[in-house]
C-alpha cells in the first residue's frame, strides 16, 4: 500500500448511532501522530459530531454510499476505511467495491450473511490482487466469537480434532439501525440462501481437513442452551479454515444460553414470529417505523448492559473453558471492537492475508491484545484433562 496517503483511517458513517461512538472511541484513543477523518454526505452532521468529541481540526471528507466515485476518492486517500452505514445489503457494497479495488484495508460491523457472501463472490479476487484485507464483522458480530475460539483453540493441542460451544449471554437493547438491519436481513432469506450457494461454488475449501461451523442444538446445560442461527458460527468457520491450528477436523456450535425454560420457549417463539412477520411488506414497514434509524439506548441504559461469551473446548482428551465478557455488547463494546480494529489493521505487524477475512485470521493475538487494553475480558475458566 502506499505509504503517502493522507489518512491513516477514514470512519464512514460517524454521523449514526453506533458511528458516533466510535467516532468517541477513536478521539479518545488515536494517539499524537495519527491521522484519521470522519467522511459522510452530511456535512453539518459531520461538524456536529467533530465539536461533540472534542477535535476541531480533525478533517471532514465527503462520501455518500449512493455515489461510488466519493467513495472510491475515500478510499484511494486512506490505508484503511472503518464503515457502520447499514444495512449493509442496502448500502454496503459499492464501498467494499472501491477498497478492494484502492488496496485499502476495508472494516464493518455487519452481521448479515447475504452481504459478506456477495462481498466475497463479487471482491475477494480483486483484493487479493491489490492486498486489501477485506473484514466483516468487527463488532459484536462476530468478534467475542471469533477470537474467543481463537483463545480458545490456542490452549489446545495441535493436530488433533477440535470441537468448541459457545454460549452466549447478553443484556442490552437496541438501537433503530440494528433493528434496520435484523428485519432486512430476515426478509431476505432467499436471496441470503442464493448467495451462500454462489459463495460454495467458489470458495476453496482446505484439503485434507474438515471444518463445520452450526448454531447448535436445544440442550439443558445448568441452564438452556438454544441454536443461535446468526452469523458467527460462519465466521469462526472460516477462519477455522484459513488456520491449520484448528486442527484436521473441527466443529464449532453457537448458542444462546438462557436460565429458564419459559424464558427459551417465549424467545424462540418470538424469534419464530418475527422472521415470519419479516416476509409480510406492510407489517415489516410498520415494524420499522416503530424504530426510527438514528436513535439508541441511552448512556445510562448502556451502562447497565453486558454480554459474556463461555467457550467449551475439547481436543485430544484435554478440556478448556474460557470466557469473553465486557459491557455493553451492541453499541459502547461494538464501537470498541470497530476502533481497535482499525487500528490493528492501520499500525499492527500482522499476518500476510488479503482478500475477505476475519478477525481472528486477520489479526488474532494483535487484537486480542488490544481489546485486552481496552477492558474486553479474555480469560481461562478450566483448564484441565477431560
Amino acid at each position: 500500500m502506499p505509504e503517502d496517503r493522507p489518512y491513516d483511517i477514514v470512519l464512514f458513517g460517524a454521523t449514526g448511532f453506533t458511528g458516533a461512538l466510535t467516532a468517541q472511541y477513536l478521539a479518545r484513543n488515536t494517539g499524537p501522530g495519527r491521522r484519521w477523518a470522519l467522511a459522510g454526505r452530511d456535512r453539518a452532521r459531520l461538524e456536529a459530531v467533530r465539536e461533540r468529541i472534542g477535535l476541531p481540526e480533525l478533517p471532514l471528507l465527503h462520501a455518500d454510499a449512493s455515489d461510488p466515485a466519493s467513495l472510491a476518492e475515500i478510499a484511494r486517500r486512506t490505508r484503511v476505511v472503518a464503515t457502520t452505514v447499514g444495512p449493509y445489503i442496502l448500502h454496503g457494497g459499492p464501498l467494499v467495491a472501491a477498497c478492494a479495488a484502492a488496496g485499502t484495508h476495508y472494516a464493518d460491523i455487519t452481521g448479515e450473511p447475504e452481504f459478506v457472501d456477495l462481498a466475497f463472490a463479487r471482491h475477494h479476487a480483486t483484493a487479493m490482487q491489490t492486498g486489501a484485507k477485506l473484514v466483516h464483522a468487527c463488532g459484536f458480530d462476530s468478534v467475542p466469537h471469533d477470537l474467543g475460539v481463537y483463545f480458545t483453540v490456542q490452549r489446545l493441542p495441535e493436530g488433533v480434532p477440535i470441537s468448541v460451544d459457545g454460549y452466549v449471554r447478553a443484556g442490552g437493547r437496541p438501537s433503530g439501525g440494528t433493528v434496520h438491519s435484523a428485519v432486512t436481513a430476515l426478509s431476505r432469506a432467499r436471496q441470503s440462501a442464493r448467495a451462500a450457494t454462489v459463495r460454495r461454488r467458489l470458495e476453496e475449501r482446505p484439503a485434507g481437513r474438515r471444518v463445520r461451523g452450526l448454531p447448535g442444538s436445544p440442550r439443558n446445560v445448568g441452564g438452556w442452551a438454544l441454536p443461535l442461527p446468526t452469523i458467527d458460527p460462519r465466521i469462526v468457520a472460516r477462519s477455522a479454515r484459513a488456520l491449520e491450528r484448528y486442527g484436521p477436523d473441527f466443529t464449532y456450535r453457537h448458542h444462546l444460553a438462557v436460565r429458564r425454560l419459559p424464558e427459551a420457549l417465549g424467545l424462540a417463539a418470538g424469534a419464530g414470529a418475527l422472521a415470519l412477520l419479516a416476509q409480510l411488506p406492510p407489517v415489516r414497514s410498520r415494524l420499522l417505523e416503530r424504530f426510527p434509524a438514528g436513535g439508541g439506548p441511552t448512556p445510562e441504559q448502556r451502562a447497565k448492559s453486558w454480554f459474556t461469551v463461555t467457550f467449551d473446548g475439547r481436543g485430544g482428551g484435554e478440556r478448556v473453558v474460557t470466557e469473553v465478557s465486557g459491557g455493553d455488547p451492541g453499541y459502547d463494546e461494538t464501537a470498541k471492537m470497530l476502533g481497535e480494529s482499525a487500528l490493528c489493521l492501520a499500525f499492527d505487524d500482522l499476518p500476510e492475508t488479503a482478500g475477505q477475512t476475519t478477525t481472528a485470521a486477520a489479526m488474532g493475538e494483535a487484537l486480542i491484545g488490544r481489546l485486552q487494553r481496552a477492558g474486553i475480558t479474555f480469560r481461562v475458566l478450566r483448564d484441565s484433562r477431560g
